[in-house]
């Protein structure tokens, strides 16, 4: 995505459903939403916005080089998480390929930091991010997210946008209501609004 196109589609990009500062996996998920009139946008649609996502959520290096066939797994990996959601939100049956996409995953490579040692500093636990396994590592860290937040406390919270054609998911923070962004809510409200004017006027 070159500079101009990014500053076009900066003005529809929703800002952070709620949660998403507690799940990266839930942020990954939204990354592609759905827009009233026919808009959309995804933020992982090229190599270079998928990168920069990455960077934002501390889950690679600057340095690192993405690459379409990267950029494309993301957005496989993207597409299962959602559907693992949505069956979680549903209260359904997840998909058994989803599933397994999620668990390649995080079984690709280690998550947790290792144990390293240098005379300097002595033992210490690093995260090894070697160029070559980079997204393998972001996808298994958002892979182990993502099982966290479905197993988890939060998992009954999780909730898709009630206000239609919008697509993210988000955790309700409070009570029922279950919007993702104050311009959805505001869209709620006066959709709600219009339908009780027209109603008394009928």
């Amino acid at each position: 995505m070159d500079d101009t196109l990014a500053t076009d589609v900066a003005p529809t990009v929703l800002p952070p459903a709620p949660g998403a500062d507690r799940y990266r996996s839930l942020d990954f998920a939204d990354t592609a939403a759905t827009l009233p009139a026919g808009q959309s946008y995804d933020l992982l649609a090229a190599p270079e916005s998928a990168m920069r996502w990455l960077a934002v959520h501390d889950l690679t290096t600057p340095d690192v080089q993405l690459y379409e066939v990267c950029a494309q797994r993301m957005r496989t990996l993207r597409g299962h998480i959602r559907a693992l959601f949505a069956a979680r939100v549903t209260a359904t049956t997840p998909p058994e390929e989803s599933l397994r996409a999620v668990n390649e995953a995080l079984t690709a490579v280690p998550t947790a930091p290792l144990l390293a040692w240098d005379g300097a500093q002595g033992l210490r636990r690093i995260q090894a991010h070697p160029t070559d396994q980079a997204v393998n590592h972001a996808l298994a860290t958002l892979a182990a997210d993502a099982a966290d937040l479905l197993t988890g406390p939060d998992a009954g919270i999780l909730a898709a946008c009630g206000s239609a054609p919008c697509d993210r998911f988000l955790l309700r923070t409070h009570g029922r209501r279950h919007w993702c962004s104050t311009r959805c809510g505001d869209r709620v409200r006066a959709a709600r609004a219009y339908a009780r004017r027209s109603g008394a006027s009928g």
